[in-house]
């Protein structure tokens, strides 16, 4: 079978699919690795180190698609000026970033074309396929390069200081979701000697923030703010008020805002309002990682820094890209572990349809189908 992997075409994307230390592992289950040439280059990976590892380097974009099986991309197939990757997408399987609701015409364009799309950020969250969890893999890498961020922004040090000119007070960081980008927000800024806080609708998180040494924010009375899958959900107007009034007191004392907190197939909620960042500390900063979909704090702008009364709202564009040599790695290993968790005797043959990963992330089954009436 062959496995095609595309440079990415979207901008600011430097992540790759497939990386080197996967191929060896995808020639045992059966397939032929194609990577287009300088595909993986922006995650410090080159051709050569595909070669070594058993893969083909392929510069044209018909020979690299032609027979495809199978591809491994990172971001939603797209048409951007010379290149239509939509004309690329024959009779075969593509594994990627789908998003589907945000990116409606795209997920249009595929419906149409007789594939089988996987979206990967739909892998259901059950102990089994943790290892297939993509979402997780670069959510974890979100939250630790937005302190890091924060931390170069910031005009002052994190950790407390005691020097013989007087003492340096440390940074006051406030971490909104405490989700997997969350959490490992919070251990980074422990780590770099900050105060830290967080705040979570999840009742259930209380536990796992204050075993990273945060101290947990909590709306007294409220429900559990989780869905059976373990996901945020929308809280009553009773809840939010509430939630605004103790997050408006916390927000005074912060210096450093990471906001993470998405709900499934919903626009971001709106956390931190203008009212707040109003009262907040002249040189704070906020990082809001839900930027792409919508945002948590009302002033931000997806891919912009909005300075407002002193206080910096930062919306990044693609952190995980901003560490592409280990957020395609980890991806590559999702990617991997996934496949494998089809294979018979170590071989892939086929996708087991009647499992559930697979029928939860397969969200196009064009090709599927018609070899079911086959």
């Amino acid at each position: 079978m062959k496995l095609v992997v595309p440079q990415e075409i979207i901008e600011n994307e430097h992540r790759v699919g497939v990386t080197p230390d996967c191929v060896g592992s995808f020639v045992k289950m059966g397939f032929k690795v194609f990577v287009q040439s300088n595909a993986g280059l922006g995650s410090s990976y080159t051709d050569e180190s595909y070669k070594k590892s058993g893969a083909q380097i392929v510069k044209k974009l018909n020979d690299l698609y032609s027979k495809a099986d199978l591809v491994v991309k990172i971001q939603r197939p797209s048409k951007i000026n010379k290149i239509n990757e939509f004309s690329h997408l024959k009779n075969c399987n593509i594994l990627t970033l789908m998003y589907e609701q945000k990116f409606k015409s795209e997920f249009n364009a595929l419906k149409k074309l007789n594939i089988n799309l996987f979206a990967l950020e739909r892998m259901p969250r059950i102990s089994r396929a943790q290892s297939m969890d993509v979402l997780s893999s670069q959510s974890n890498l979100s939250g630790y390069k937005a302190v890091i961020d924060a931390a170069s922004i910031f005009n002052k040090a994190f950790p407390l200081m005691m020097t013989s000119a007087g003492t340096v007070a440390p940074a006051k960081v406030l971490v909104i979701g405490a989700g997997v980008a969350g959490l490992q927000a919070i251990a980074t800024a422990k780590r770099l000697g900050a105060v830290v806080s967080s705040f979570d609708v999840r009742a259930s998180t209380k536990e796992q923030v204050e075993s990273l040494g945060a101290k947990f924010i909590e709306v007294e009375g409220g429900d559990s703010g989780e869905t059976a899958a373990g996901y945020a959900k929308e809280m009553s107007k009773s809840y939010k008020k509430k939630q605004a009034s103790l997050l408006e007191e916390n927000l005074k004392k912060t210096d450093i805002v990471i906001t993470t907190a998405l709900i499934p197939g919903k626009p971001s909620p709106k956390i931190v309002t203008k009212k707040m960042v109003d009262n907040m500390k002249v040189g704070s900063v906020i990082i809001d990682l839900a930027s792409e979909f919508g945002g948590n704090c009302e002033l931000t702008k997806h891919a912009q820094t909005v300075d407002y009364k002193s206080v910096k709202i930062i919306g990044p564009s693609n952190l995980p890209s901003s560490v592409a040599q280990d957020s395609s790695r980890l991806y590559s290993k999702n990617v991997l572990n996934f496949l494998v968790n089809s294979c018979e005797s170590g071989k892939f043959k086929s996708f087991k349809w009647d499992d559930e990963v697979v029928k939860e992330t397969c969200i196009i089954n064009n090709l599927h189908k018609k070899e079911q009436k086959k």
